[in-house]
């Protein structure tokens, strides 16, 4: 058994993302734990390069997780045979021409979603990757969380019988930065930035929807912009232009409909800040980010409806939580560990720059819906 070296290129780690979910909460944690084991006994080491604009932070950052390596000149990080995976954090819009790069430059990537802001650029990398012969991967972080997982336990046993519906609420409010500071980026809400929730939330909601409910055939969406001025983080006034709230229903293969709510400026009234209620004719349930609780066809009350008197009943008390028997790791740590296997023993995976172009595809749609007033159909992409 021996200890590998994978030396890794991470861009766009000074951002909230890029810092704690993939540098501190996977490859630092990784790190701590003595790497990703292999089939074979052997195990990887990821050796990251910290890239950023700026130096001091990214400096400050290596310093801080005992990295020895940092820079601000990326071309000559993508040109050191010595690391063969690039990652990106960055922003949407650069995200097509980074990843084209690093293709270029011979490295497997690995990247945040959405990998483009259109379907036609994200298409292109998907090309240039599979043409190359190089891995690559795209981040589905909420099929890992533990509520969703329990959502897939209870399908794969059977308890909802035929799968009837799915309901989604997400979001929560985003102060406006004026009187108080926003907890969003401003380029969120610039459209010419690549901002939007559309684009941002119909990603996730595509692999959601796609491996936990059945493949999405078609959507229709309305987006609105309720917020028309912001702030951004120095202060300064600026005009909103992109749709800071969604509501779409996704006609799913086999039958489902799914209807998902997505808002930055709504208060939340709900157990979490996203919530998905699954109904079946033997079953239903409701996940959160960790939480589910269930109620069985043969556990389902009989309310009847009379609005001359005040509900007593408590509907919540007739949910029963699924018990905790599976400690969950953090899901963008089990991605990269995914993620490592398959570019070091070829592991199995299935979340490639194809998964990623799907998202933006269906986000896409969701956009068009909106501008033309109409269903989308969502056709199979070819590469």
């Amino acid at each position: 058994m021996t200890t590998q070296r994978l030396g890794l290129i991470m861009n766009g780690i000074t951002g909230r993302m890029g810092l704690n979910q993939h540098l501190i909460r996977s490859i630092v944690a990784i790190r701590e734990q003595g790497g990703v084991l292999l089939s074979n006994g052997d195990r990887i080491m990821p050796d990251p390069i910290l890239v950023g604009r700026d130096a001091e932070k990214v400096a400050e950052l290596a310093k801080r997780f005992d990295i020895e390596r940092h820079t601000t000149d990326l071309d000559r990080a993508l040109a050191d045979k010595g690391d063969t995976v690039f990652f990106d954090a960055a922003t949407t819009q650069a995200r097509p021409s980074l990843l084209t790069k690093a293709i270029n430059a011979g490295k497997h990537v690995y990247c945040e979603k959405p990998i483009a802001t259109n379907l036609e650029e994200a298409v292109a990398v998907v090309k240039l990757a599979n043409a190359k012969g190089l891995k690559h991967g795209t981040v589905q972080d909420k099929l890992f969380l533990p509520g969703l997982k329990k959502l897939a336990f209870l399908r794969d046993s059977g308890f909802f019988g035929r799968m009837l519906s799915v309901r989604g609420e997400f979001g929560y409010w985003v102060f406006e930065g004026g009187w108080q500071e926003a907890q969003r980026p401003s380029w969120n809400y610039r459209a010419e930035d690549g901002g939007g929730i559309i684009l941002d939330m119909v990603c996730h909601w595509r692999y959601v929807l796609d491996n936990l409910f059945g493949e999405v055939e078609s959507v229709v969406c309305i987006g609105t912009t309720d917020i028309p001025e912001r702030y951004d983080e120095k202060g300064k006034k600026y005009q909103a232009t992109a749709d800071d709230s969604a509501y779409a229903t996704f006609k799913l293969k086999g039958g489902v409909i799914a209807h998902i709510n997505m808002s930055w400026v709504t208060r939340v009234y709900r157990d979490d800040l996203v919530t998905f209620q699954v109904d079946g004719t033997h079953g239903s349930a409701v996940a959160g980010l960790t939480d589910c609780v269930i109620q069985a066809r043969q556990a389902t009350p009989r309310p009847v409806w009379n609005p001359d008197e005040k509900r007593l009943h408590d509907f919540y008390a007739d949910w029963q939580k699924l018990p905790e028997n599976v400690v969950y790791d953090n899901g963008f740590k089990e991605q990269w560990e995914m993620f490592i296997r398959h570019v070091c023993e070829d592991a199995p995976y299935k979340y490639t720059l194809l998964e990623g172009a799907k998202g933006v595809q269906l986000a896409e749609c969701a956009l068009k819906s909106w501008k033309e007033r109409r269903w989308i159909d969502v056709a199979p992409i070819v590469v």
